[in-house]
């Protein structure tokens, strides 16, 4: 998209076709066109020109809607233990314009805007209720994309409590299995002890005859 960069009234303003500003009051009547020739950037779609510091030959073309003032500005002034207090209000005048045409410096015609639109209270309404429905649209959008989130994270902490219980199980079986293969030895040790334990017994009877002796 092309615009330009213009100064006028001691401010810059960056300005494309078809677009509405305020600016500095301006001593033309309503609906004359008016020339900007302090045109200190160009962007087209292609190029860009930078000023040094006008861009010689650019221009900006646009016409004045309407000659008028800004909103109301308070000012209040006090002295401090004078008793001095004064407060009143400024409106500063202002033009507003609309860019209807921006030229290059070979006075190459880079943008223009279309016909204005008579602007009616039937006009306006549509707008705002379409301007509404867009806003209502969009907010069911959100909605729903954030139903369609919270069903993903109940889905995945569902999968999740799955895969916890799965994992439950597994322990809970690895554990039952190890504690009956630990009974198991213990049960072999136990009955090898009490073999042994037989054995030397029997050893010990046996040592015992033998050392009987007979009667005279």
């Amino acid at each position: 998209m092309s615009f330009a960069v213009i100064q006028t009234g001691g401010k810059q303003y960056k300005v494309s076709a078809s677009e509405i500003i305020k600016i500095e009051r301006l001593d033309n009547e309503e609906g004359k066109t008016v020339e900007f020739k302090n045109v200190l950037f160009l962007n087209d779609d292609k190029n860009t020109e930078i000023g040094n510091p006008n861009i010689q030959g650019a221009k900006v073309e646009a016409t004045i809607l309407k000659n008028t003032k800004n909103k109301t500005i308070l000012v209040f002034k006090k002295r401090r233990r004078k008793n001095s207090r004064k407060k009143y209000g400024h409106r500063q005048p202002i033009s507003l314009i609309r860019i209807t045409k921006i030229f290059s410096k070979d006075g190459k015609l880079i943008s223009e805007a279309g016909p204005l639109k008579k602007l009616t209270k039937e006009i306006v309404k549509a707008n705002k209720t379409r301007e509404d429905q867009i806003l209502e649209a969009k907010k069911t959008k959100i909605e729903e994309a954030n139903k369609i989130k919270k069903t993903i994270k109940k889905v995945e902490d569902k999968k999740v409590e799955v895969s916890r219980s799965e994992k439950a199980e597994e322990t809970r079986k690895l554990q039952e299995k190890a504690a009956k293969d630990y009974d198991e030895k213990e049960k072999k040790e136990l009955k090898s002890k009490a073999k042994k334990i037989d054995v030397s017994k029997k050893k010990t009877t046996v040592k015992k005859k033998s050392l009987t002796t007979k009667k005279k």
